[in-house]
């Protein structure tokens, strides 16, 4: 199951007590305080992770907590410190104060870690205030309590490549021939409930990774249909995919839906217009489609060089599409992975 927002509280460990205690060996008169001081309480810290593709792992684990630090020992000894809770969590994830919806922490690259909740101090044993003045001191301090907070982790996907068209345009099929991967094919809309991730590598081992998001309509931008709970994961994409299907059956013009994508990106947010795209027309292999491919390189105002016509279920022009996704993808970074 693909989960992508969750609300979770996190407990930090709380500090062991200090303890009183005495010296109570054999011709040691009057030996005086040894009492330890408790451990500190385990922290909780957060790592971003790119091999953890959603937040699943917190769906039935709603309440997270650390180890207490143990109380101090006689003979001064100290209590045992409580472990840190190391948790591992998609990269591109939100942290996010779960009342105000404040953006407390913003995890967008590999290994980033934050402590989200610090653990409680270690209370004081009787030995801590012995003075010349007070040598038999008969009290000792309680640990402190643990932080605690409860947040929201919302999931933004970070990929390379994002894939954007309407439902049954072809997107799953495509990212798996693509990437070699198996996912969720069928001739009816919506069958891509959740993003798929899929890694397409190339002969000098360079890799770019690529999101199959779910089909948008119009008005997606207003929740409808799928909606918002997939528009943000194209959000942090540096490059756009809009795939067009070429249907001659339906009596749909593939350059308005063309400017129907981008009017819900526009109005979801119009920084997504200012990222490079290419438009690949899907199905030509079907009667009638390159009538409506002419139709639509005749419309087509943007540069010539982003337009290709492909048929990933008969695998027609993927090569050079894939090398134009590959060179566009990597003009800012490349991914060894």
């Amino acid at each position: 199951m693909f989960i992508d927002r969750v609300v979770v509280q996190f407990i930090a460990g709380n500090g062991g007590n200090g303890v009183i205690a005495w010296r109570r060996e054999k011709f040691i008169p009057k030996g005086g305080p040894a009492g330890g001081d408790g451990g500190n309480g385990g922290s909780i810290i957060l790592e971003a992770d790119r091999s953890v593709h959603s937040l699943e792992d917190f769906r039935n684990r709603r309440i997270l907590k650390a180890h207490n630090g143990d109380p101090g020992g006689s003979n001064n000894c100290k209590g045992k410190n409580g472990r840190d809770l190391l948790i591992k969590i998609p990269l591109g994830t939100l942290v996010k104060d779960s009342i105000t919806q404040e953006i407390l922490f913003d995890f967008t690259e590999q290994g980033q870690q934050w402590k989200i909740c610090a653990g409680g101090r270690g209370g004081k044993g009787n030995t801590r205030f012995k003075t010349s003045t007070h040598q038999a001191p008969f009290f000792c301090t309680k640990g402190t309590p643990g932080e605690e907070q409860e947040v929201e982790l919302e999931l933004k996907l970070i990929a390379d490549v994002g894939f954007v068209g309407m439902p049954n345009a072809g997107k799953s099929t495509l990212i798996s021939k693509l990437a070699h991967i198996e996912v969720k094919i069928a001739p009816y809309p919506f069958t891509t409930l959740r993003p798929n991730l899929g890694l397409v590598e190339f002969d000098d081992f360079s890799r770019i990774l690529i999101a199959d998001i779910p089909g948008i309509i119009e008005d997606a931008h207003a929740d409808r249909g799928l909606g918002l709970a997939f528009l943000r994961h194209i959000e942090r994409t540096s490059t756009l995919v809009y795939l067009i299907e070429l249907a001659p059956h339906q009596e749909r013009d593939p350059f308005e839906e063309f400017l129907m994508l981008r009017r819900e990106l526009e109005a979801y947010s119009p920084e997504m217009l200012q990222k490079p795209f290419l438009v690949a027309l899907n199905k030509i292999d079907q009667e009638g489609a390159a009538e409506l491919a002419a139709s639509f390189k005749s419309r087509y105002t943007f540069d010539p060089s982003a337009l290709f016509e492909i048929s990933a279920l008969e695998d027609i022009n993927l090569d050079v599409f894939t090398e134009a996704m590959r060179t566009l993808a990597q003009r800012d970074s490349i991914r060894y992975i």
